[in-house]
């Protein structure tokens, strides 16, 4: 495979794409919905969540986190496959398209816009760089819930709707629970050499039991919080009702969570990401058929 798609997790992208759709068509009914500002929302999050993936790569190897112990998939940067200064160049590029493409969605959606879209980029930059590395520090799940959990969900409803709603709020946070749980697969696997890196993540912190108990709170809690919105009357049935679907795939992911450890948890990553995708997919598909 081409080094700079391995560089980019393809395997990671559901996470930028799946809430942008749901923010987007939840406002799909609104007289000021605009198809340019949901498209240029989805390539930002895109490009962010690609200059995320190279910064991880970059200064994880910088940082003598990425060894050749690692159980994950190829980093780029630590096998040799591509130059440090490329990938860090790499990043910065990613960083400085999505400044471009974000600054029409600034222009139209004004200050909360261009306060959200510095923090994004300093947001990315600190995941895993800076003096105080999220990642490191045992927030990269918090991180990941705002960042592409809230911000994309309510960014992107209030970049068409100029306002934010309950409905927005509650589906920020059930997919940015799915996101945080994708950050948790990836920490897991590494515990062993992150701690011996003296990578603090949360998974480091609470111990590998703790971890797989608080993945499937991660799985699960999104669908509690839609069917809650449900019954409190803030989410309509068929999109909920849809959703439920995605539930078989978040209990066969909890199960196999639990009875595995180490390299066994590289495919977990990509399916929970598909989980986030789907759960995304459906609750759209059914929003959709609502209006």
């Amino acid at each position: 495979m081409n080094p700079w798609i391995l560089a980019s997790r393809p395997r990671t992208l559901p996470a930028a794409i799946g809430p942008l759709l749901i923010g987007n068509i939840l406002a799909l009914q609104l007289e000021s919905f605009s198809w340019a500002i949901a498209v240029a929302s989805m390539v930002c999050a895109l490009l962010l969540q690609i200059a995320v993936n190279l910064a991880n790569d970059y200064f994880d190897f910088k940082n003598g986190i990425d060894t050749e112990e690692r159980l994950g998939p190829i980093r780029v940067t630590q096998s040799g496959l591509l130059d440090p200064q490329k990938v860090r160049n790499a990043m910065i590029f990613c960083l400085l398209l999505a400044l471009v493409v974000g600054s029409f969605l600034i222009w139209h959606g004004g200050w909360p816009i261009a306060i959200l879209a510095a923090a994004s980029i300093m947001g990315a930059l600190g995941y895993s760089g800076g003096p105080y590395p999220l990642a490191s520090h045992g927030l990269g799940e918090v991180a990941a819930f705002i960042f592409f959990g809230l911000v994309a969900v309510v960014g992107s409803y209030y970049l068409q709707a100029g306002d934010t709603s309950t409905a927005a709020w509650i589906l920020g946070s059930a997919v940015g629970l799915l996101n945080a749980a994708i950050c948790l697969v990836n920490n897991t696997r590494d515990i062993y050499t992150d701690e011996k890196a003296g990578k603090r993540t949360l998974a480091v912190r609470i111990g590998e039991a703790q971890s797989k108990v608080l993945y499937q709170a991660l799985v699960y809690l999104p669908f509690g919080l839609i069917i809650a919105g449900f019954l409190l009357g803030l989410l309509p049935g068929l999109p909920v009702l849809l959703t439920g679907l995605a539930l078989l795939m978040a209990r066969r992911l909890s199960s196999d969570f639990t009875q595995v450890s180490g390299a066994a948890l590289n495919p977990l990553l990509g399916r929970t990401a598909k989980l986030t995708m789907m759960f995304s997919a459906l609750f759209s598909l059914g929003l959709v058929f609502t209006i």
